[in-house]
């Protein structure tokens, strides 16, 4: 066996094994609750009124096989991606005119730190005003969720760069726009994409809660209905449905962030007295003298 197959075989272990112990320690909470619910305990919570695992599950299959579900599900994943696009746009440009310039930062800083600290859901009755149709408030209140995150990282980020990285580009004859695509927007990403998983999170509560006071179809509208109803067992399923897919979008949002920013050096975990198993390539070509690597963390050394 190869070298590189022992390693991919290493490798690939302990991630099984990592693996397994998500999935044992869901099906645990799961367990804890179906006993909590079906034995009807009630010390200081009331877990007697708390549909069972096997009632939300009976519920869960009822739902996907009807239409409803199916149009919410599509309705609740419009609204988001319509608003975090727009709000990862007009957030990222709106972000690198702040930090890049005293004029935008003068003139639109003012008015976007003041509406900053207003919770998006708290716009619902302007967004109810303002717009002709729910379904572009309720987009509305998913861009404000999304927008001010996106906003603060990427402002941050810009400012945190190196200046000696836009003096290079200068010095070699590049202009405004050949410093941001070369400097500004890669040197940013890390941070850009901190300001996105944080956005996609705040939209999916603001979506919903939007969704339940004004909205038509949708997780969030479905959800509510159902507590009208006193259907908690839908209600359940709303939550699920809800966690499920903010999981979802929230881990496309971070491997899409590993992907553009491959480039970084990675870290991860490694056990007390045990040697790194991957050393940055670039890290590993520059000699060092042995003498100087005595007693230096291995992540001063990458």
């Amino acid at each position: 066996m190869s070298g590189k197959s022992r390693a991919s075989r290493g490798r690939g272990v302990p991630r099984l094994g990592r693996y397994a112990l998500r999935a044992a320690s869901l099906a645990v909470a799961l367990g804890v609750w179906q006993l909590l619910t079906s034995l009807d305990i009630d010390l200081w919570l009331r877990f007697s009124q708390f549909p069972t695992v096997a009632d939300v599950a009976r519920t869960f299959a009822d739902r996907l096989s009807g239409p409803d579900y199916w149009t919410d599900l599509t309705d609740s994943l419009t609204r988001i991606l319509t608003g975090f696009l727009l709000a990862a746009v007009l957030g990222v440009a709106a972000g690198v005119l702040v930090a890049r310039s005293r004029l935008a930062e003068d003139l639109l800083g003012p008015v976007l730190e003041v509406v900053r600290p207003i919770p998006a859901i708290a716009l619902v009755p302007v967004a109810i005003l303002l717009f002709p149709s729910n379904e572009q408030g309720i987009v509305f209140i998913t861009f404000t969720a999304a927008f001010f995150p996106v906003l603060v990282s990427t402002r941050h980020a810009v400012r945190a760069l190196t200046p000696g990285w836009e003096e290079a580009v200068l010095t070699m004859g590049g202009g405004r726009w050949r410093i941001l695509a070369s400097v500004v927007l890669p040197g940013a990403l890390p941070g850009i994409f901190g300001g996105l998983s944080v956005g996609i999170g705040v939209s999916w509560i603001c979506v919903i809660s939007a969704e339940m006071i004004s909205g038509q179809y949708g997780v969030g509208y479905r959800t509510w209905q159902d507590y009208t109803v006193v259907n908690y067992a839908g209600v359940f399923v709303g939550m699920v449905t809800i966690g499920v897919l903010g999981w979802l979008t929230s881990t496309a949002v971070e491997l899409l962030g590993r992907r553009l920013t491959r480039w970084l050096p990675r870290t991860s975990y490694v056990a007390a007295g045990r040697a790194p198993r991957r050393v940055n390539r670039a890290a590993a070509a520059v000699p060092v003298s042995p003498t100087t690597q005595e007693g230096v963390p291995h992540d001063q050394l990458v």
